[in-house]
């Protein structure tokens, strides 16, 4: 295996320094003072939420908490969501895997998410159905994310049948700081981030630089990625305003998932590739503007909009040589994407008792250019699969009322109506003749209802009951397609917009702001159906109807003020309703979810947190099944000064060698006659030490 130690960073990293330098040391008129140190405190999870929140399974986590992870991808920042999974069998530019629930939610099917209110779930993409990349996050710049497990939210909308995470932008002013990071493996970060006053309010800005080569063997994954973040704030009288550009750019290649036989034989290593050219490019460009207006006791009003700029290309190869002239394909993604969210709260009464009713519409409109799928071979053209231009259009409104009945007693009940167009034109197919029953004009709606009641024993445990239909969007795609665009044979088409229902019973226990805890029982239940699969260009089956019920409990305690500890357990069942190849098992489905954290705060100067993740083995296709999978991450922070400060990250710490994530599935190698049934995995990256200076103008 190759080691890739720190190195020079690149002129790209350079010139982003000069800027990050000129632009601290003109910002030095922040509003937080530059040699104040802030103490990091665990303030998310001290919250309480009884007597506001609706379920027992929904939370908040604080910038602060946010700070404390060591992450080795950005994506991982959802694994602060209890029981969610955020892996990757890829390169550091594509979207992670995510599991929740007894989900496979390849890279966000049914988790919806948003960053101040725009939607990040891309429907009708080239790789996956509601593919959520959050490579353009600067976590640093991340004020909290709440999160809403389960399909009991009104606002909610598409791709949340398991639940949903708002992650929401810095609100506040602070001083300017510039940090440089490097590690092992090529690692090297520079990062600006800061803010400077403008009339009656401010902007707060982000730059990073990041490059990294990895510990793999035939591959350096030599990523390229650079973001720049620039928000305007303004307050004025009851109104609140901010507008926000987002860029982001990135290249890279992918040390894909490999054959365990390929591993066995000698012929690779566990760090090694069979394709050695597959990879992707990805820009991502955003502004939004916000509005909000506090109308007093009428309630209040919320307005947002959106354009974003989406592009992507993606080379891959997971069968190898199956086919002649190789199996590596391209996939395009090149779109604009238009939005926006009216939503309004009043307050009132029924029947003598408090009321809110909350009413919004969301609209969304992805005009995609070019869809494509093509055959290629080290990234150069071979053949056309299919390629599409598509325009994909909703417009939801919704309607949710909350009524306090006595001084313990809660009532929501939500009401949701969708409505979405789906326009396909299909550009080219490895079989032309199938372009014309390929394109189409397809549209539906869906009408879905919620209803959640809790019960406050006291000022510190509150009861929640919960029902109600999630629903997630099928791709355009495979809502118009009528022939495989390769064989030229009839295939079924997929619902356009598939139904989930959901229920919940739990309970929250907060106990001072030193513990708290949470504990849920939930059932959810999705029909049959088709859908679209970006790899091949057609539709496939994904079983007989499902049904998964778990539990899920959570803890967090504060020993003193040196010590505390949070706790997350997910238990899931999940089933076909009947048995699929002569199995009810659903392949992906992770029956335990385990996480856990152990903070030491010494004082202002010193904080240590140790991270643990663990799932369990989980089924594969054709009775085989994965491994358990246990990782530890160390993150040391020291402020040597009020104003520098150094950190350090030693990801898996303990140099596991366990699975990120497994498939089993057909490849054929070189010298094979015909593809084999194998395990394909991506291992864990191997313990890697990166370090941090941070420095506050």
């Amino acid at each position: 295996m190759s080691c890739r130690v720190c190195h020079q960073p690149s002129l790209l990293a350079r010139q982003l320094l000069t800027l990050a330098i000129l632009l601290a040391a003109g910002t030095g008129g922040a509003s937080k003072a530059a040699d104040e140190v802030e103490e990091i405190e665990v303030t998310g999870r001290q919250v309480n939420l009884v007597g506001s929140a609706t379920s027992a399974s929904e939370g908040l986590i604080s910038h602060d908490e946010l700070q404390l992870r060591p992450l080795l991808r950005t994506g991982e920042v959802l694994e602060t969501v209890p029981g969610l999974v955020a892996t990757q069998h890829s390169g550091s530019g594509k979207a992670n895997q995510y599991f929740l629930r007894g989900f496979n939610l390849d890279h966000g099917t049914d988790f919806a998410t948003f960053v101040d209110d725009m939607p990040v779930n891309m429907r009708t993409h080239a790789h996956g159905q509601g593919y959520t990349d959050l490579n353009f996050l600067i976590p640093e710049l991340l004020e909290d994310i709440t999160y809403r497990k389960g399909s009991y939210y009104a606002d909610a909308g598409d791709f949340s049948a398991t639940g949903s995470a708002r992650l929401s932008t810095s609100r506040h002013l602070e001083a300017p700081t510039l940090s440089i990071g490097a590690g092992q493996y090529g690692y090297e970060r520079l990062l600006v981030t800061g803010s400077a006053p403008a009339g009656e309010g401010g902007f707060i800005y982000g730059v990073e630089a990041q490059g990294y080569s990895g510990p793999w063997d035939q591959i350096d994954e030599n990523v390229h990625k650079t973001s720049l973040w620039l928000k305007y704030l303004q307050q004025s009288g009851n109104d609140r305003y901010s507008l926000t550009f987002m860029g982001y750019d990135n290249k890279w290649n992918s040390p894909d998932q490999i054959p365990e036989r390929a591993v066995l034989s000698g012929l690779i290593s566990e760090y090694g590739s069979i394709d050695t050219t597959v990879g992707g490019n990805s820009s991502r460009y955003s502004l939004s503007a916000n509005w909000h207006r506090d109308l007093g006791q009428r309630g209040q009003l919320d307005a947002s909009a959106y354009v974003i700029d989406y592009n992507m290309q993606l080379w891959s190869d997971f069968s190898y040589f199956t086919n002649p002239g190789g199996d590596q394909f391209q996939q395009l993604d090149d779109r604009f994407i238009y939005g926006g969210k009216l939503e309004w709260q009043r307050h009132s009464t029924l029947a003598g008792h408090d009321s809110t009713d909350t009413f919004g519409s969301q609209l969304r409109i992805d005009d995609i250019g070019k869809l494509g799928l093509t055959s290629t071979r080290d990234r150069v053209f071979t053949g056309d699969i299919r390629t599409d231009r598509v325009n994909e259009s909703s417009l939801g409104l919704y309607w949710q009322n909350t009524v306090q009945w006595t001084p313990k007693l809660r009532s929501v009940v939500g009401a949701r109506y969708d409505y979405y167009d789906f326009d396909v034109t299909a550009l080219a197919a490895a079989d032309p003749s199938t372009l014309a029953a390929n394109s189409g004009h397809v549209n539906d709606g869906l009408a879905t209802a919620s209803a959640g009641l809790s019960y406050a024993v006291n000022d510190g445990i509150e009861l929640y009951g919960n029902l109600g239909q999630g629903f997630h969007s099928n791709d355009a795609r495979g809502v118009t397609i009528k022939r495989d665009p390769v064989t030229g044979d009839p295939v079924q088409s997929a619902d356009p917009l598939v139904r989930t229902l959901g229920a919940e019973a739990g309970v929250r226990v907060f106990l001072t702001d030193r513990w708290n805890a949470s504990a849920a029982l939930w059932h959810l239940d999705i029909d049959s159906e088709l859908v679209f699969a970006g790899d091949t260009g057609s539709t496939e089956d994904t079983g007989v109807g499902s049904r998964r019920d778990g539990i899920e409990l959570t803890s967090y305690y504060r020993f003193n003020d040196l010590w505390s500890l949070d706790f997350e357990y997910s238990r899931t069942d999940a089933r076909f309703k009947h048995p699929l190849d002569g199995s009810t098992d659903i392949p992906g489905s992770i029956p335990d979810v385990l996480s856990a954290g152990l903070d030491l705060h010494v004082n202002r100067e010193f904080n240590a947190y140790l991270r643990l993740r663990y799932f369990s083995g989980y089924p594969l296709d054709e009775g085989h099944h994965a491994d358990s999978s246990t990782l530890v991450n160390l993150r040391l922070i020291w402020n040597v000064t009020p104003k520098l400060s150094l950190s350090m990250d030693v990801l898996n710490l303990l140099n596991s060698d366990d699975k990120d994530v497994e498939y089993y599935y057909e490849s054929q190698l070189q010298g094979e006659s015909a593809p084999v049934g194998d395990r394909h995995f991506h291992v864990f990256e191997p313990r890697a030490v990166r370090g941090y200076l941070a420095y506050r103008f």
